[in-house]
Formats: structure tokens, sequence, C-alpha cells
């Protein structure tokens, strides 16, 4: 829901929009992936109820692979957002009441894929995964936004943390990104990316070293999704062989694109989309 402004407690007030849709990190993320022209899977979960069967067709529009999805008969996990008018900032709040489970997945069915990307979520189901994945030489591309559970014992089967500050700086005791991207560096990543909103993102790796990316200042009307935008464009620059520099770059604008609209996957561009905005060389902030 879009609103004026964020309530007092107890005040009652009108929403000015309202967008229903599937949302999660790794959704998200592999929708924006499909839009840029690349093929996903997704391991999930999703009940029996309406919301499930809309999670699902949603999914099948935007061409993601929904054949690992596990139907259980639970209900469907619910989030409700509020998205200020003026500055686009944020609130959800979550009714998770599924999960997938490490029997879940049956390794032996699965596809060999060029990356998995995981966000830590249902923990000793992303290790089983992420273990599989590094017995098949697969990359493992791992986003976490804040601090929900204690991931470290992931970090180590990581090949490319990108994670947003609101996660690095708490979980690694620092004050400043360029130290809890040092000190992330020392548990295994060879890649590790901070994002940090309009303030931009910092990364690391053995080739270009460090890089800096400044955020495109668009008009915000939602920043949900960001963080998942910014996860399905980079990692389409993975797959398109590109340097550290370049992926953040296109990340950040395919982020800055998506909060333009209301909802967190609305304004996921296509490809040709996010080229014509880099073209026009948009404005970052300072």
């Amino acid at each position: 829901m879009q609103i004026k402004s964020f309530p007092k407690p107890g005040a009652k007030i009108d929403c000015t929009d309202l967008v229903v849709q599937g949302g999660g990190p790794i959704p998200t993320a592999l929708i924006a992936l499909s839009r840029l022209g690349f093929r996903a899977s997704l391991i999930s979960a999703v009940g029996t109820d309406p919301y499930g069967r809309m999670i699902l067709d949603e999914l099948k529009r935007e061409n993601v692979d929904i054949s690992l999805v596990c139907i259980k008969k639970r209900q469907t996990a619910i989030a409700v957002g509020w998205a200020e008018e003026k500055t686009g900032r944020r609130t959800i709040s979550l009714d998770l009441n599924i999960t997938v489970t490490p029997r879940d997945i049956k390794l032996d069915r699965l596809p060999l894929p060029k990356l998995v990307h995981v966000d830590g979520r249902y923990l000793e189901t992303c290790l089983k995964l992420a273990r599989w994945a590094k017995r098949n030489n697969i990359p493992v591309v791992f986003d976490i936004g804040s601090m929900r559970n204690d991931v470290s014992s992931l970090l180590p089967l990581t090949d490319h943390l990108v994670c947003a500050a609101d996660f690095a700086l708490p979980f690694t005791k620092s004050r400043k990104a360029r130290e809890a991207l040092n000190k992330l560096l020392k548990l295994g990543p060879a890649t590790v990316v901070i994002t940090s909103g309009i303030k931009g993102a910092i990364g690391y790796d053995e080739y270009e070293g460090l890089v800096h990316q400044k955020a495109f200042r668009v008009k915000a009307v939602d920043t949900t999704g960001a963080g998942d935008a910014y996860h399905g464009a980079y990692i389409a620059g993975m797959l398109k062989g590109w340097n550290l520099s370049r992926r953040m770059q296109f990340a950040s604008a395919v982020a800055a694109i998506n909060c333009t609209r209301l909802g967190g996957r609305t304004g996921l561009p296509t490809y040709f989309q996010a080229r014509n905005f880099l073209k026009k060389k948009g404005v970052k902030y300072a």
C-alpha cells in the first residue's frame, strides 16, 4: 500500500495506491534475472491456498521455472507493506508459516545450473544446497539484507557475498562499510559487495581490488525489492562475464529503476531498458 505518510499508532488512514504481487528476496531476484533475458528456477514452498496459486501463476508468467517449488498443506507466507509517498521508504510485516526443509530437496533430481543463489532464510536447506554446489564446482551467491539468524556456517561456502549494510555492519561489529568488507573477506567469500541504499555500494575481488559504485538518483516511489533487483542484475552480470565494477554499475541501475514503481517487482526492467538508462548517464548521489 502506498500512503502519504506513516501514521501515528492507533490512527486510521487511506492508502493512495495498492499492488498485490509475489515477493521474497530470491523469487524477486529470479524474476529480475528472467526479465534481463536469463532462465531461472526457484526452490521454495507455497501453500494450497489462493495466495500460493497466485504466486505460482505470477512466476510462470515471468518465465521462472517452478518445477522445484514444494506445495504444502500450510498457509502461504504473506507480507504486508507500506510505502511512504514522498520518500519511498517502506515498512514490511511478514507472516511466515511455511518452510523448505533439507528433505524437500532431492539432489539427484536437480539440474546443474550455472550458479546457485541463496538467502539463508532456511539455513539448513541453504547449507545442503551450497555444499552440493561446491561439490559440483557451481558458484554460490549469497544475499542477506538484515540480521535475522546466524548464517556464519554459510559464509565459507559462499563465492559471492552481496549483502546490505544493515547486515554487514552489525554482523562484523563495524562502524564503516570498508571495515566490514575486510572482515567478511576473511570468512570465506572471494568476492564481497556491501550495498548501502542511496550511499551506493562498495565491493572487492582479487581481480579489481576495491570498487566503489554510487547510487543513481531517481524519483523513488517504493524501495521495496531494490536489493532483490540488485541481486538479479548482479547475477546477470556474472553470467555475461562482466568484471566486478561493471556488475555493480548495472545492478545499481536496475535497483534504481525498480524503485520508480510501487511494488517490489513492478519496476523491474528489461535488459534494453536498463542499458538505455545507463546510456543516459543518470545523475548519481554525491
